[in-house]
């Protein structure tokens, strides 16, 4: 059993921030390494930046069953005294032969790296965890396969062995042999594959706080490195988002932890350590999955309530509108209600001698108060209203708002005067074929009409008929005689105002309540 307590290491850094990786020489001084100080702070979190260090590494296309080749290692500054060589040869898959020398501690680089790890890298920097570097006074051997055919070498620092993307603690990287090495020779960035220094402490978020574990000669590396692992995972969120597999990693360290003082059963004992490692990074990936997939479902539902909340003010607000347009019905129908008792107690006073002039003044009462609604001029027919097309969509027979707010207020002032008749007329410009033409001005009549009955004209006192491009009051040459032609007329007649309802020639009209619809 380890009887070391865990230190706290309080290094944290913000989820928005940016990390960078650094290079210090750990062999350069002994003395211990001093905490990354924060350099600014957002929103009350510690905010670490640190210097950026690229690195370009050879990756070599080696020759396809052709024998071997001689490859050598270098170490970079982290570990300067590093180096080795390894012989390849491809075979289908690629064997790799390799001796190093030159480690140190992986603790010496912080404290929650406890092992080393062999990658390979295509050019396009894809990774490959190889297998665990295990250095024995210094030195390790190991003999690997890969299917990759071209590719990079390099030895990271990490937390444990079963770690799926590099960290940015590169000790060793392969170099070419000029005078050994056969191939087809490519060049790595690997800085933007790689992790930054300390994401395995931060990737739980704003407050990580891990108790990385203190190695010693007591136990074996492998129950550490469970230890990490599983803490790693735990400070990611695996106990929230992975918690079965996390689990099951507790249970193979305990497992471990239990056979640690039996030496007799070591075997067994690394074997359940280093299941609980793979666990652990199983744990830690699935979670780092879940929480991105979370994030996406929460900015989905925040568009789509967003996306409701505008249409339910749309809806309020086309309500309100309509509310405005019986309110002003109301209004229209009271004032010319209260203006029609009033003239019919004047009537009641004259004599039956005055009682053209009486239609006459009505009938100029009318056009007046139709006026100031839309315009009105006075013809031998009748009263004739003007609703211009700006009152639909191009193209359209639907009524806008406005126009349903004009025809309300129509209606509340022809209601005042009983029996009216009223002739909705459609009429269009000469752009399109006459049909169409001919059904859209019918439709647009017809909106009309079923707009003013719903308003309480009587039906049986208006009709609506559709005259296509025929009867033009302007120029159809230019654009402003086709806007004047595209109108609906309201006729306007009957004994109250002294007109007697007249029909115009209709030859080019549609049969009444006809409304095909626009090709």
């Amino acid at each position: 059993m380890i009887t070391e307590r865990l230190i706290l290491v309080a290094l944290l850094c913000t989820a928005s921030g940016t990390i960078y990786a650094q290079e210090p020489n750990p062999t350069a001084q002994q003395q211990p390494q001093q905490p990354i100080m924060p350099t600014e702070t957002e929103n009350h979190v510690p905010l670490y930046r640190i210097q950026v260090v690229g690195r370009d590494i050879p990756a070599i296309n080696y020759w396809h069953r052709s024998g071997s080749t001689k490859i050598g290692f270098a170490g970079t500054s982290l570990l300067p005294q590093g180096k080795g060589e390894a012989n390849v040869s491809s075979k289908g898959q690629t064997f790799i032969n390799a001796k190093f020398q030159g480690f140190v501690p992986a603790n010496s680089f912080g404290v929650e790296y406890l092992t080393y790890v062999l990658w390979a890298i295509t050019p396009q920097g894809r990774p490959v965890n190889l297998g665990e570097v295990m250095p024995g006074g210094g030195k390790a051997e190991m003999n690997v396969t890969t299917s990759f055919q071209q590719f990079a070498l390099i030895i990271t620092a990490e937390p444990y062995f079963a770690v799926t993307t590099p960290s940015d603690l590169v000790v060793m990287q392969n170099t070419v042999k000029s005078d050994k090495t056969t191939g087809i020779i490519d060049t790595v960035n690997v800085h933007f594959n790689l992790l930054p220094r300390g994401a395995y402490m931060q990737t739980a978020g704003q407050h990580a706080v891990l108790n990385p574990v203190k190695p010693n000669d007591k136990s074996p590396l492998q129950l550490y490195e469970a230890i990490n692992a599983i803490q790693i995972a735990e400070a990611t969120g695996a106990a929230q988002y992975a918690p079965d597999i996390l689990a099951k990693a507790k249970q193979e360290l305990e497992n471990a932890q239990a056979l640690d003082s039996k030496k007799s059963q070591r075997k067994e004992m690394i074997t359940y350590a280093r299941g609980a490692v793979q666990d652990a990074e199983d744990a830690r990936v699935s979670t780092l999955r879940k929480i991105v997939e979370e994030k996406q479902r929460q900015q989905q539902l925040a568009v789509q309530q967003a996306q409701d909340a505008a249409q339910q003010a749309q809806l309020a607000a086309q309500q309100e509108a309509l509310q405005r347009a019986q309110a002003d019905a109301q209004r229209a129908q009271a004032e010319a209600a209260a203006a029609n008792a009033r003239a019919a107690q004047a009537a009641a006073e004259h004599s039956a001698a005055q009682a053209t002039d009486q239609t006459e003044q009505m009938r100029e009462r009318l056009k007046a108060q139709l006026n100031q609604v839309l315009q009105t001029q006075e013809t031998a027919r009748g009263l004739i209203v003007n609703l211009s097309d700006v009152l639909f969509d191009t193209a359209k027979y639907t009524l806008k708002p406005d126009a349903r707010e004009k025809l309300a207020k129509v209606s509340g002032i022809l209601l005042a005067y009983p029996g009216l008749k009223v002739q909705v007329e459609g009429f269009t410009d000469n752009v399109g074929g006459d049909q169409y033409n001919l059904t859209l001005s019918q439709q647009r009549g017809d909106a009309v009409r079923a707009y003013l009955v719903s308003q309480g004209v009587s039906p049986d006192n208006i009709t609506a008929t559709g005259y296509g491009m025929s009867n033009p009051v302007a120029d159809n040459a230019t654009a402003t005689g086709r806007a004047q032609n595209r109108r609906v007329n309201l006729v306007v007649s009957g004994s109250a105002i002294g007109v007697q309802q007249s029909q115009p020639t209709p030859s080019a009209a549609l049969p009444q309540g006809t409304s095909n619809p626009p090709q």
